[in-house]
């Protein structure tokens, strides 16, 4: 048996079935609303008031690399160790943590079903115990905590990698503790940084997520204006100086992590690739993410990520 380690990234995209689409890339942002990982201040998880808590392309590759006979190879593969029949992510469309669990689904194109989740009333929701997101079942099957369904995922698409003792020390999963535990705590600072940030993301939030008419000028305002002011408390709690030199630092150290290699993983991502990029990616496209990118070297990154994650698997009900 083998360990668990940089090995992900070249597994992974050998035994998935890849099929050519139009890219069409999108880029999401971060919500105010509880999701799976507890103390984390993704956009969705903070302990704020009722209401604040409430409301607050393809894969790339060359004709050449990707031929017919390949991809039929791959997905008899893909078909013998993961062939699931329904798989069904409950969300919040702007949760970065529910964002990470696209990008692994994704990239290994995955087909997958989207519940839009109303973050007021939770109803999508009330037949599971677990009353946070992101949630995905699996034939059934719950399963919580972005990470968790993503070590699941992996292990029943590889059953033949198992997770050694000391998987714990490699690079890979120190990059992704370091998103869980230091990365998704620098982006509500900064996406809220300013009243007019604050309007553009609950503008996104309300515009893409599960609300009513009332429900979505409600909370554009007053989200806006209760996450603000938890943006403040925020930096306080995680020693957060200048919100914007944080991000940028951030995005530095993981360029240097590359080490100049296209991605943590090698030639193809890894998790840890796929779970920066998933939090990244709902910020990409705000003033936030297009400040990170013109003011650091991770841009070039994002863009191989973009490419090579591609198109979204999922479907709206």
């Amino acid at each position: 048996m083998r360990r668990v380690t940089g090995l992900a990234a070249r597994t992974i995209s050998s035994s998935v079935a890849f099929h050519p689409r139009l890219a069409n890339t999108t880029a999401m942002m971060t919500t105010t609303i509880p999701s799976s990982e507890p103390p984390s201040p993704r956009f969705g998880g903070l302990h704020t008031p009722s209401f604040a808590r409430g409301v607050a392309g393809i894969v790339f590759f060359s004709a050449a690399a990707a031929s017919s006979l390949g991809q039929e190879v791959h997905a008899k593969d893909m078909a013998h160790k993961f062939n699931p029949k329904e798989v069904v992510l409950y969300q919040y469309e702007a949760c970065p943590f529910c964002n990470k669990v696209k990008a692994f689904l994704d990239f290994n194109k995955i087909p997958y079903k989207i519940v839009e989740v109303n973050p007021l009333f939770k109803k999508e929701i009330k037949w599971s115990d677990y009353k946070k997101v992101p949630i995905l079942t699996v034939d059934g099957e719950q399963l919580v905590d972005s990470s968790v369904i993503i070590d699941s995922l992996f292990q029943r698409m590889h059953p033949e990698i198992s997770k050694s003792e000391d998987a714990d020390d490699d690079e890979e999963a120190k990059w992704r503790k370091w998103v869980d535990n230091h990365l998704v705590h620098i982006l509500s600072p900064n996406i809220y940084r300013s009243t007019s940030e604050a309007l553009e993301s609950f503008d996104y939030i309300t515009t893409h997520g599960n609300f009513g008419f009332t429900e979505r000028l409600v909370a554009k305002y007053a989200g806006a204006t209760a996450m603000y002011f938890v943006s403040k408390k925020l930096k306080k709690k995680y020693n957060i100086t200048d919100e914007r030199a944080a991000l940028y630092d951030a995005a530095e150290t993981w360029v240097d992590a590359l080490n100049g290699r296209p991605f943590l993983g090698g030639s193809k991502p890894n998790l840890a690739d796929l779970a920066v990029f998933g939090v990244l990616r709902p910020i990409r496209y705000l003033r936030s993410g297009k400040d990170m990118v013109d003011n650091t070297r991770i841009g070039e990154w994002y863009s191989r990520m973009e490419n090579t994650v591609g198109e979204p698997s999922g479907i709206k009900e």
